[in-house]
């Protein structure tokens, strides 16, 4: 929903009613992932996408009669061998888009989420799109992280059902994932006919590139372009500056171990961050990965030859790593592509990250079977 939301909270203050389309389930080879989402407004305008062009008439059809109606739907559109270009996703994928109409009555808290969405505040949204009685649909909880803890907004009928739904929301947003909730309808955790779409709005993940170096740069611009909060750290001034790393969100000068010690102290290293080291330097690499492998990240790359990673490992052993330890660790880092560029390198070491993050074999698709593109959801069930 980040894509459209300008668009839909222009409208909301104007106090237009429009109608919101978002993705809220996947499988097979669909072509959007859970949370994709598309706005039409007032006059038939169309922010946004929810399946790069698949079933899109079908769905602005889909949301032009909710505006007038006012009633949410959940509809499902799926590859049909008869009536493939009709409505049905060629592709072979299907996928679920829950349609309700938001204006400052459905949604009042709209400002507020988008406030904290483009500050980077943690938000969550609940929204109930499928229920035994209909009018619940489309009633929604909004769980907003402040400093003083997190306040909650809107309720789903009964104290039960809420305390469920904001503990697996808040789940869901510490892991920055979308996902479906299944209860039954009174918030029972074994139950089902009670389904919820959780929003997750957490902050973007961190990427930190460890060693200043052409490379470096490299992997920040692919970084930041798969979505990361990328950070450069360099404790040599003469080379981590702002010059030579444009497309990093910060650049630091410190020593790599220090600095990444007082990220952790701050409450700055979670499981979805990405650690590389490029330095390939022994004063700074050694100590950095002591740090960095007692760390919860979700990938610890270093850069440098086999007989630099077979140097590296005894270095760390002698420090005191145990070796169970450097089994989380990529090195060399990077997948075998052939490449030879920093460019190069940079999409081999994103492509680690990528296949590490979502369980993937790394192997061409042309050689294996089943699903092609996972969906978020999916990898979280």
């Amino acid at each position: 929903m980040r894509e459209i939301l300008d668009a839909l909270t222009t409208w909301w203050e104007s106090g237009e009613s429009v109608s919101l389309a978002t993705v809220v389930a996947t499988s097979k080879s669909a072509p959007r992932e859970p949370g994709a989402a598309m706005v039409v407004g007032p006059e038939g305008t169309v922010y946004g996408s929810v399946s790069g062009g698949c079933v899109e008439g079908a769905v602005y059809e889909l949301a032009r009669e909710v505006i007038e109606g006012g009633e949410p739907v959940l509809e499902h559109y799926g590859y049909s061998d008869t009536d493939a270009f009709a409505v049905g996703l060629t592709c072979g994928g299907e996928l679920d888009v829950f349609v309700e109409r938001i204006d400052r009555n459905t949604f009042p808290e709209l400002a507020e989420v988008a406030d904290d969405v483009s500050n980077g505040r943690p938000v969550a949204i609940a929204t109930i799109i499928d229920h035994p009685n209909r009018r619940w649909r489309g009633r929604r909880r909004v769980l907003r992280s402040i400093d003083s803890g997190v306040t909650a907004t809107g309720n789903f009928g009964s104290d039960r059902i809420d305390a469920a739904v904001t503990d697996d929301a808040l789940g869901l947003l510490a892991a920055g994932h979308h996902g479906i909730l299944t209860y039954g309808p009174d918030g029972e955790r074994l139950g089902e006919g009670l389904r919820v779409f959780v929003q997750a709005f957490a902050p973007r993940p961190r990427l930190l590139v460890f060693g200043a170096i052409d490379f470096a740069a490299a992997v920040a611009r692919m970084g930041s372009f798969l979505g990361y909060e990328v950070t450069v750290c360099d404790a040599r001034p003469v080379f981590a500056t702002r010059a030579r790393f444009p497309e990093a969100d910060e650049v630091v000068v410190d020593w790599p171990h220090r600095y990444l010690a007082a990220q952790h102290e701050e409450g700055r290293i979670d499981q979805r961050t990405v650690i590389t080291v490029l330095t390939h330097d022994p004063k700074f690499d050694v100590p950095l990965l002591q740090v960095a492998l007692n760390l919860p990240a979700a990938y610890i790359g270093a850069m440098g030859s086999r007989r630099t990673h077979e140097e590296r490992l005894r270095r760390l052993i002698e420090v005191g790593v145990a070796p169970e330890k450097l089994i989380r660790l990529s090195s060399p880092i990077g997948l075998d592509l052939g490449g030879r560029t920093p460019e190069e390198t940079a999409v081999s070491i994103a492509a680690d990250i990528i296949a590490v993050r979502w369980g993937g074999s790394g192997e061409p698709l042309r050689a294996t079977e089943g699903t092609i593109h996972h969906t978020a959801e999916e990898s979280v069930s």
